[in-house]
């Protein structure tokens, strides 16, 4: 009785290997996409050449190899809080754009300046996620700028 019991599961185990165990009717389910290789990337942030003064940034994205041609870039202009030393989001933007940048192909989060007597340190954090490919939860940020433009 015992042999039976060990060679009935591991002829089981040997069908379900092998996948004819599946139910009869069983969809196949269609493999995942293949990741995407890209560069996420943005200007630093800068004060705008529109009126009225604002602080403003650019977040793109370039393929690199990989399905996907269109990707939701997200960024967030974000101002070092003189008060508690932290960084804090003080405007968001997202655009549905194709790879490569421009001024067609990418998003902009932009904040009108409370003051121009105050020195803010300014970022950008810029996400970007391809549409039906899986991508990476990363986020670029850029790099630190002091600018003439308060934010609180």
């Amino acid at each position: 009785m015992r042999k039976f019991i060990i060679a009935a599961a591991a002829s089981s185990a040997l069908v379900l290997a092998f996948g004819a165990a599946a139910p009869a009717g069983a969809a196949e389910q269609a493999a995942p996409p293949e990741p995407g290789v890209f560069v996420t990337n943005g200007d630093h942030v800068h004060i705008s050449s529109t009126a009225p003064a604002t602080a403003s940034a650019h977040g793109w994205w370039k393929k690199i190899s990989g399905p996907g041609t269109k990707a939701k870039v997200t960024i967030e202009l974000q101002a070092l809080d003189y008060r508690d030393n932290k960084w804090k989001t003080v405007a968001t933007g997202s655009k549905t754009v194709k790879s490569g940048g421009g001024s067609v192909n990418r998003a902009n989060a932009r904040m009108t300046c409370t003051n121009r007597v105050m020195q803010v340190k300014w970022r950008s954090r810029i996400d970007v996620d391809l549409i039906g490919v899986a991508d990476s939860p990363e986020k670029a940020i850029t790099a630190t700028k002091t600018l003439w433009c308060g934010a609180f």
